[in-house]
């Protein structure tokens, strides 16, 4: 029945005045234009300004970025009003807003990486760990790329669990197999080293790594 979102309206007054936001600073190019609107091609949707004498609804859109404070800096520089500054949510993302001269409200954010967290996330786990291998896989895990920490996490923990069986506990060394074995095999080299760097030997674990 439905095709799915077409375009988000954003009433503007001046729609030569909204270019400089919408186009210039966003960055969005003009992909259909006609009588009193502009289409803007948003990636990952379209925009339509609309012209609109007195805008009585004023629309609230969100724009991902990867420099959040540079975002709203531009935003600013444009002529939009800032009215919440870039900084960091309990929602572990960091956003700021901007408010355009119709009213208008645009909210620049990006998620945060786990690196930015200022905390290390718990394990998904269902079952019994000792404080030793849970302590062990988190920090384990830092040696992971934050953009895939945590699908590693949640192997891993499904991992030693699967093998500890429905009444299983999940020790040191059980954790340090499926630390190795929820890796796909071509990539198990990169994990010699942060095994080192905590005091385990490789070699010992040599069925793992060719497995």
């Amino acid at each position: 029945m439905f095709y799915g979102l077409s375009h988000v309206d954003v009433p503007v007054r001046d729609l030569i005045a909204a270019r400089q936001i919408y186009v210039e600073a966003l960055g969005f190019p003009v992909s259909h234009e006609g009588e009193g609107f502009l289409d803007l091609d948003a990636a990952s949707s379209s925009i339509r300004l609309v012209h609109s004498d007195s805008p009585e609804r004023p629309a609230s859109i969100r724009i991902q970025a990867h420099d959040v404070k540079g975002g709203i800096a531009a935003l600013e520089a444009a002529g939009a009003e800032v009215l919440y500054p870039a900084d960091r949510t309990d929602r572990l993302t960091i956003e700021g807003t901007v408010r355009d001269a119709d009213g208008n409200t645009i909210t620049v954010w990006r998620a945060l990486s786990e690196d930015e967290y200022g905390f290390i996330p718990e394990l998904p786990k269902e079952k019994g760990w000792s404080p030793e291998a849970e302590e062990l896989v988190k920090s384990l895990l830092l040696s992971v790329p934050a953009l895939f920490r945590g699908l590693a996490r949640r192997k891993i923990t499904k991992e030693a669990e699967r093998r500890a069986g429905a009444e299983g506990h999940i020790d040191r060394e059980l954790a340090i197999r499926s630390f190795i074995s929820a890796q796909a095999p071509p990539n198990r080299k990169r994990l010699v080293q942060p095994l080192k760097d905590h005091g385990i030997d490789p070699q010992a674990y040599r069925d793992e790594f060719e497995s």
